[in-house]
């Protein structure tokens, strides 16, 4: 299984060390000829809008918007979930998310740097003690269209999410120490 990481900008390092530790082949993605030898894709927390702008400057933007549409199975996290959003209710006015996930986000909806926290999150389907999440300066998923699975609650609202093969979590889960959420990715929308 060859597992790819967007490397444009942000936490891509810390994901591609998780896969390493779980046995995966990890690339990271920089330009689109990369993105098509994947299996799936993991798209890392960063700076929402710098990652767009990274997007169209690689060329990246359209063949990454028609693999996760086609079925490619995509983990984003914190700014990744800001990108594939349907709505970003205080982007930019030049931010185009890629409205690959029915849900309206947030930007550091849960405060700024210095607001960031831990928590332990029951995460559906995960077993053993509840998931430790990374919160830095986190999107609130504000709303989530019917064919939106949440897997996870903080504080009554989602923070992990799945819609068909495509999962998103407003915290880190690559920060946590913890490869449960990586692993369950991997086997169920992957390896099954």
């Amino acid at each position: 299984m060859k597992v790819g990481v967007l490397a444009l900008q942000g936490a891509f390092r810390e994901h591609r060390e998780v896969l390493d530790a779980l046995g995966c082949e990890a690339i990271e993605v920089r330009v689109p000829q990369q993105l098509e030898s994947v299996d799936a894709l993991f798209l890392p927390g960063g700076e929402s809008t710098t990652i767009g702008k990274l997007l169209d400057s690689s060329g990246l933007r359209a063949p990454l918007r028609e693999r996760v549409a086609g079925g490619l199975p995509t983990f984003a996290t914190c700014a990744g979930l800001i990108v594939l959003a349907s709505d970003v209710l205080d982007g930019r006015a030049d931010q185009e998310p890629l409205s690959l996930l029915d849900v309206a986000v947030r930007r550091n909806g849960y405060g700024r740097q210095v607001a960031s926290f831990e928590v332990p999150l029951r995460v559906e389907g995960l077993t053993g003690a509840p998931f430790p999440g990374v919160f830095i300066r986190a999107p609130v998923i504000e709303r989530s269209g019917d064919g939106v699975e949440v897997l996870a609650r903080h504080d009554d609202r989602p923070v992990l999410i799945r819609q068909g093969r495509v999962w998103a979590a407003s915290f880190h889960p690559e920060l946590s120490g913890d490869l449960r959420l990586h692993q369950r990715f991997l086997q169920q929308e992957v390896a099954a």
